[in-house]
């Protein structure tokens, strides 16, 4: 009897795959080291509430900064939330009116366990570390309009107060939706024009043309002024294009990630390396999945791939089943709920049939068997999960068609997950937690 497509694959899968250690055992990172020579490495998600993406995240981090020379965690959270987290692994003093990281919705999605874990052994390796030598953790994306406001402003009045009289000018325009920039993208649709685009971009060049000037350790508050300057500018143009059409945002919002970690990369010099955390939507190259061939979509997997080519390295992670931190719906409270089993025909069911429970497929060309990743070519559907899950509408919602040997270099497969366990209480920066001192997830 002939074997079938939904056989085969399987067992190609199973005999190409390496099986992965505990994610706790010293050996899960090294299996990565195979990649150290890129200048960016990209770990995804296929949900943005499983506890094992995390963790195997950290672990893979933890050995490229270790053993390999990569100083920049840059992750798909805002740059101000984030800013607070590097003060705190970097040693750098707090400033006055310093903003807690991670309170806005889906606080869960860096406010766990998890993160708190990786956060507190950055903050061990930096200790005494040359500060040049230091991993520093910054933020790529864009909600956080207010908190970037302010940060621009707080940061100029005590270093130029005449640009600072500036700033409150020209982002005064936006400080009546600072707090829900959706209200001015609805404004800006209805009267048809973008009332407070020419500031913010003026507010970014200015604050560019001043950092011209700025060398040394005292460069990182320019550079922070300067990301969240550049943040606030295409933030304003995001929720101005939002109700326009779902590809416009998602290329404004991905182009905006990709640049700010240029931005940090140049800062940084040619030798800088960088860890991206972010979903597998935005770190696999887009130009190989619905998005990008349908959809018109862009992301950053696909425009680092198109800077640095084979030194750029994207690795997908994917789940069978398990539990999963999500939302019903934006701003709802978090749940943990049960993830389905994979579609049948999926990459995921696919994965699961293999029988191996955690494994690697190194899906670069001359790393893979020539079979399975002939096999990989077909397109499939591939599941994505954000903070919101909807099982009941899983296949509308949240699976699209995918080329898994073109969209990743890598495939990280573990067949069972669990939710992320998010941390209690508030961040209060400033207080003592135990012995240290301003950690962020003050509990």
């Amino acid at each position: 009897m002939l074997e079938t497509e939904l056989e085969t694959l399987p067992r190609l899968i199973a005999d190409a795959a390496e099986p992965l250690p505990d994610i706790d055992d010293e050996e899960f990172g090294t299996i990565f080291d195979r990649f150290a020579d890129a200048r960016v490495m990209c770990l995804g998600e296929a949900s943005h509430g499983t506890s094992e993406f995390y963790r195997a995240r950290a672990a893979i981090s933890r050995r490229l900064i270790e053993r390999h020379g990569f100083t920049i965690v840059a992750v798909e959270g805002d740059w101000p939330d984030c800013a607070t987290i590097d003060r705190y692994v970097r040693h750098r003093p707090w400033r006055e009116g310093e903003l807690k990281a991670f309170e806005r919705f889906p606080m869960w999605m860096w406010r766990n366990e998890e993160v708190d874990g990786f956060v507190r052994w950055m903050r061990r390796h930096n200790e005494n570390l040359a500060y040049d030598r230091m991993c520093g953790f910054y933020g790529l994306d864009l909600y956080n309009l207010g908190g970037s406001m302010r940060a621009v402003i707080d940061f100029l009045e005590e270093e130029d107060p005449e640009l600072a009289a500036l700033a409150h000018r020209r982002y005064g325009c936006l400080d009546p939706w600072a707090e829900d920039p959706a209200i001015y993208g609805r404004h800006s649709l209805i009267e048809g024009y973008a009332r407070c685009e020419v500031g913010v971009i003026q507010m970014l060049k200015d604050l560019l043309r001043k950092q011209v000037d700025c060398f040394g350790p005292e460069c990182e508050e320019w550079l922070d002024a300067a990301a969240n300057a550049r943040l606030v500018k295409d933030a304003e143009a995001y929720y101005r294009v939002m109700y326009h059409g779902s590809a416009e945002s998602w290329n404004l919002r991905d182009t905006h990630m990709f640049e700010t970690l240029s931005m940090v990369l140049d800062a940084k010099g040619p030798s800088a390396k960088a860890i991206v955390w972010a979903h597998n939507s935005h770190i696999g190259n887009a130009a190989f999945t619905d998005m990008g061939q349908r959809r018109e979509e862009i992301n950053i997997g696909q425009l680092v791939k198109e800077k640095w080519d084979s030194r750029a390295r994207l690795i997908g992670f994917g789940t069978h089943t398990g539990t999963v931190a999500a939302a019903d719906d934006w701003d709802q409270p978090m749940k943990t709920k049960r993830v389905r089993p994979s579609l049948s025909g999926s990459h995921e069911r696919m994965s699961h049939d293999s029988g191996v429970e955690r494994f690697l497929l190194d899906l670069r060309e001359g790393e893979v068997g020539r079979d399975v990743r002939e096999e990989l070519m077909e397109p499939r559907l591939e599941r994505f999960i954000g903070v919101i899950y909807r099982p009941e509408t899983e296949r509308w919602s949240h699976y699209s068609e995918a080329i898994l040997a073109k969209q990743f270099d890598g495939w990280v497969w573990f067949d069972e997950t669990s939710a992320v366990t998010p941390l209690p209480g508030e961040a209060r920066p400033g207080e003592h937690v135990g012995t240290e001192e301003t950690y962020p997830f003050g509990l």
